[in-house]
């Protein structure tokens, strides 16, 4: 447990700081280097294009990332004056007789780590330090989903500044393959900066950033589709079969093209709307 406690800390600060570095990057390296270009006129430069696309995804994972944290799922331990936190588990008598935190409640999940039982919950989060449930699971999704693009945006505008400052192209796909090794020997040989170095080992990271959180976000919206959660799959619970607009529906609410476009509250779920009731 102190392990997870640890990690429930050291990711969230990692996210961040690849975030600040990657913005730093984009800012005062990227965008200026592709202001050199004086074939293009000023308002359709590359530069201000990318750099409007950037803002664009950037402003969009992060401000989805911070409505996952703040959306945490509610007690429902509160909800039913059984406490928080460790209350919960010493006081909460479970519908089958046994005191496990395995054995609550339908559809909920007593997580150790929040202290605190979700609805519908789905995993802990490790990057947020927060539970993924029926309040913030559509701007989870949202998170993942931009911060993949940002990963790629900035994985191709870094590519472009290697291959002008290297003089090298990456119409093979060998050459990228095989950029890590070459570059390594390189810099411990003296013939490359340090800065250049550190550019080289960021695309690596981004390409893997990316493709993981493009990979979440694709299977997540597959449990979504079939009304499922990774809780409920990992412990072979059977859920009613309902229409996938259904499914859908409750997760991303009526008004799910403004979520698509700026971070914003899960406005119109079925989640929502029973809570008001």
């Amino acid at each position: 447990m102190l392990v997870l406690r640890l990690l429930n800390v050291v990711a969230p600060a990692y996210f961040l700081c690849i975030s600040l570095v990657t913005f730093v990057l984009q800012i005062f390296l990227f965008i200026p280097s592709m202001f050199r270009d004086l074939s293009t006129t000023p308002l359709l430069s590359p530069a201000l294009l990318h750099g409007a696309l950037f803002l664009f995804l950037s402003a969009n994972a992060l401000g989805n990332y911070v409505l996952v944290i703040q959306n945490s799922p509610e007690d429902l331990g509160k909800g039913l004056n059984l406490g928080a936190g460790a209350e919960v588990v010493a006081d909460w008598h479970w519908l089958d007789g046994s005191r496990s935190p395995g054995s609550a409640l339908p559809s909920t999940h007593f997580c150790r780590l929040c202290a605190r039982v979700t609805q519908r919950h789905d995993h802990h989060c490790f990057f947020t330090g927060n539970c993924i449930g029926s309040r913030n699971m559509r701007n989870f999704i949202m998170f993942c989903l931009y911060t993949s693009l940002a990963c790629l945006d900035s994985l191709v505008a870094g590519m472009a500044y290697i291959s002008a400052a290297l003089s090298m192209s990456f119409a093979n796909p060998l050459a990228f393959l095989t950029l890590l090794p070459h570059s390594i020997s390189q810099f411990f040989s003296g013939a490359l900066l340090s800065s250049e170095m550190f550019v080289i080992l960021m695309l690596y990271l981004w390409l893997g950033i990316g493709l993981a959180c493009a990979g979440f976000c694709c299977h997540q919206m597959l449990l979504i589709l079939r009304g499922q959660t990774r809780y409920q799959v990992r412990k072979g619970m059977v859920v009613r079969a309902r229409p996938w607009r259904e499914n859908l529906r409750e997760v991303f609410g009526k008004r799910w093209l403004l979520g698509l476009l700026i971070p914003v509250l899960n406005v119109g779920s079925d989640y929502r709307r029973q809570k008001e009731k």
